[in-house]
């Protein structure tokens, strides 16, 4: 069972949130919370596996809660919830420690999957709200030269973070140990600058390295 957390000032979204997580029978919304020091108290007193976050609230925003969140033992995997007019708030989201980020205007079915994805340890990234966030945050010529300082097996390594992989399942793929691609991971994201997977993993979108299969 995957237990979610909503959170949203939008009490209507809320309620469509959970209408649709609790039509799965995997998933489990344990609570739903309107502002970011509700969602802060919340995850300590629900712990559940993933929270969908709003990043404009009155009060304490989301930006702030996840900022929070992350600092707790065996954090929640977070999920930023987003509208297209939203990029800097998403980029923010990211570098306090979103593991990815989703339109509040998915589908149904695909919001489902993502927010299994995202429990699994994965990265999640609304592919329509990627493109234009990814046109927005870095000259594609310029995320070329930074994938150039990589080694053919950092690209690789880069390639699977791009596909949402997790490093075990990178290890697998590549044939290596899970600390030998943890280590990998770590000098990569030195090398381009970035703070985390999600950051890395845009970055390799917009210089137009694809997941391979």
């Amino acid at each position: 069972m995957i237990r979610v957390l909503v959170v949203d000032d939008e009490r209507m979204v809320c309620a469509h949130l959970r209408t649709i997580l609790s039509a799965t029978a995997e998933l489990e919304v344990v609570g739903e919370a309107y502002d970011g020091a509700e969602a802060v108290e919340a995850a300590v007193r629900l712990r559940p596996d993933v929270v969908l976050m709003d990043l404009r609230m009155p009060g304490v925003d989301g930006l702030t809660a996840i900022e929070r969140i992350v600092t707790l033992p065996a954090p929640p995997r977070i999920v930023a919830l987003t509208t297209f007019d939203l990029d800097e708030y998403v980029l923010r989201a990211l570098r306090a420690g979103a593991v990815g980020f989703l339109l509040k205007c998915t589908a149904p079915d695909d919001l489902v999957d993502l927010v299994r994805v995202a429990a699994a340890g994965h990265t999640v990234l609304s592919p329509a709200a990627a493109q234009r966030l990814i046109s927005n945050t870095a000259d594609r010529q310029r995320a070329r030269d930074l994938l150039g300082s990589l080694t053919d097996r950092e690209g690789e390594v880069l390639a699977g973070l791009i596909a949402g992989r997790s490093n075990q399942q990178i290890a697998r793929r590549l044939h290596l140990s899970e600390a030998t691609v943890k280590g990998y991971v770590s000098r990569l994201l030195v090398k381009l600058g970035c703070d985390n997977r999600t950051e890395a993993a845009l970055l390799g979108h917009r210089a137009g390295l694809r997941p391979r299969d």
